[in-house]
Order: C-alpha cells, then structure tokens, then sequence
C-alpha cells in the first residue's frame, strides 16, 4: 500500500491535510518509481494548501520536494546520468511528493551524491534553486558587484543562509536582516564576516546604512511583504530594485507611488514555479547542477529543525509554521 498526504479543499494545513492510503503505484512510459525516505514541508507547501479555492471532487496531492531511492523504471524511459535503479534521488517538481511511493516524471529526478544524507538531500533542490534564482535577480542589477551591495532580510531562514554563503563564495557584498537579537546572534556565528541588523530596534534602517559603509543598496530581498516593504524601499538606491519572493507578512503591501517614481525604483516578485515556467531546459539544467554543488559545498546550513513520521504530521504542520525555527522541518515517512 501507498500512504500519502492529501487535502480535498483550502485552508490550515493542520485542519485539511489527511493521509490516505491507495495501492502501490506503477511507473509508465516516460516514468519512474520512487520510494521515498524523506521530504521536507516548505512554506510554499502550506501557503498553496491555504490558497487553494476549490472544493476537489478528488484528493489533492500536498508536497514538491522529496528524497528516496529509486526501485524501477518505466518501459522505454530515458534516465539522466547517474539515475539507477537501488540508487538515491531527489526529486523536484513533483506534485504529491509527500508520498511513501512517488510516480516521478524521469525529467525531474537527480542522482544524489553519495556525501549527502538524506537530509541535506530532500532539502537539495527547493531551496538552492531559489538561491540561484535570487542571485541571478541581483547580479542582473547594473551597480551590484561594482559600488552596490545586497540586503535581504529573513536571513537566518534556509534560503537566507545558503544565500549568504554563495555571496561569500562569489564576493559579494551583503548585509544581513533578522527579526531579532538572537537571530543576529546565531547568523554571526555563522557568517561572522557579514554585519547583521536586527529589526526588533527603531533605527535598524540606520544601522543597515551604517553597516553599508557609504555604498549604495542596490537590490534588497525580500520573502516577507507587508509593512516592512516600504523600509526597503526607502533604503535603495536610486535606480535600486526589490525583488519579493514570499508572502510571510499577512497584511499586503502598501506604497505609494511617489516611493517608486521619485527614485525610479523597481519592485519585482519572483518565484520558484516562475522559474520552471520561464526557465529553458538547458537554463534549468545548469541552475539543478548548481544546486547540487551548493548542497555539496554548503552541506552545514542544510539545518533541520525536527523530524517526524507520516503518524505526526500534525506536529510537523505546527513546527514548521513556529517563530524562530532554525531549519527544515523534515518527514519521513515509513
């Protein structure tokens, strides 16, 4: 039998998502099978759980992201190098990933490296993707790498932390924002070179400048919205850029036009179904393979804040959604 993780309408995931159990599934031309040992709850699992506005006649799949070992492959089905049978594959996208079994389109399954565990590879796609698709927004900036520099905020996050350690490695310069004085404490452990700002305090917009040291903000990131859009904003350059790529805020962003004309500034929202959208095949090629080397060389900020079994989803629901988690919440789920 097939346990997988369902839902038939929107709202909490806490109160939606169920677990079903099916038949084991078989893979098509085309396809592979999967069994899974591991997948991750991202926030943009749960914000599409919540989105969703229909009333399904038939379950909804929940999940992207899954880690597992691959146990066949479907008549006449091409493979990339280094996919085998009996070997470990993560797999992204993958509609219903939080699955026992997973029938995965063979395109979007990667061998995973023999130095990666379980759980930096069910956290090796998602997240490194993003970070590549975030660099690739600032190095777009014409001033960025030059005078400019980077700020992004939530940067204790998973995405905040690979996104540091990438501009470290390709010397660029960034400062950090957290929510608060422990969260700085943390990420200075870390990345003790990168000035960290704590918004908690009423002049971080001031210290953030004192931090650039006279260098123009040229592009600020940003997974959060609301209110705090309108600090960023302030702190560009003229001619600067905010790229949003989340929606954790619950109030929507308000500006007013004059924010954005006075100092031509661009405001641009990016996200990772965009990205397998737009992206070509060879552009996604390049971009998976530059995931798996920042899994392999940035193993150590593949954080995971718990563990569960399918039996407690629940739990995981209510972890990964708690304030100031550092890390993954992962599943496993036999």
């Amino acid at each position: 039998m097939n346990r997988r993780v369902v839902h038939t309408r929107g709202g909490s995931p806490a109160d939606v998502l169920t677990v079903i159990e099916e038949p084991e599934p078989t893979p098509g031309t085309g396809q592979v099978l999967i069994r899974t040992t591991a997948f991750p709850v991202h926030p943009g699992d749960l914000q599409a759980v919540e989105a969703y506005r229909e009333e399904a006649a038939e379950p909804v799949p929940a999940g992207v992201e899954a880690t597992g070992v691959l146990e066949a492959i479907g008549p006449g089905t091409h493979v990339a190098p280094g996919v085998t049978v009996g070997g470990r594959v993560t797999v992204f996208p993958q509609p219903g990933a939080w699955s026992q079994w997973v029938v995965a389109d063979a395109g979007a399954v990667v061998a995973v490296p023999d130095e990666l565990s379980d759980e930096v590879a069910a956290q090796m796609l998602v997240n490194p993707l993003t970070t590549v698709m975030l660099r690739r927004e600032a190095q777009e900036h014409p001033t960025f790498g030059y005078d400019g520099l980077l700020v992004q905020t939530a940067a204790g996050s998973s995405v905040g932390r690979l996104l540091t350690g990438v501009s470290l490695a390709h010397d660029l310069a960034l400062v950090n924002i957290v929510r608060s004085d422990r969260g700085a404490v943390e990420l200075r452990k870390r990345f003790p070179d990168v000035p960290v700002v704590a918004t908690e305090h009423p002049g971080w917009a001031d210290a953030v400048r004192q931090a650039a040291d006279g260098r123009p903000v040229s592009v600020a990131l940003d997974p959060i919205g609301g209110k705090l859009t309108e600090s960023l904003l302030d702190l560009l350059a003229p001619g600067g850029k905010l790229v949003n790529y989340g929606q954790i805020a619950e109030e929507p962003i308000s500006v007013h036009a004059s924010t954005l004309l006075h100092k031509s500034l661009t405001l641009r929202g990016k996200n990772i179904g965009r990205w397998l959208s737009e992206a070509s095949a060879e552009r996604r090629a390049s971009d998976v393979a530059t995931a798996k080397l920042i899994a392999l060389t940035l193993k150590e900020q593949f954080d995971v804040a718990a563990t569960y079994g399918l039996d407690e989803l629940g739990s995981a629901l209510k972890h990964a959604v708690r304030p100031g988690k550092i890390g993954t919440v992962l599943v496993r789920p036999w």
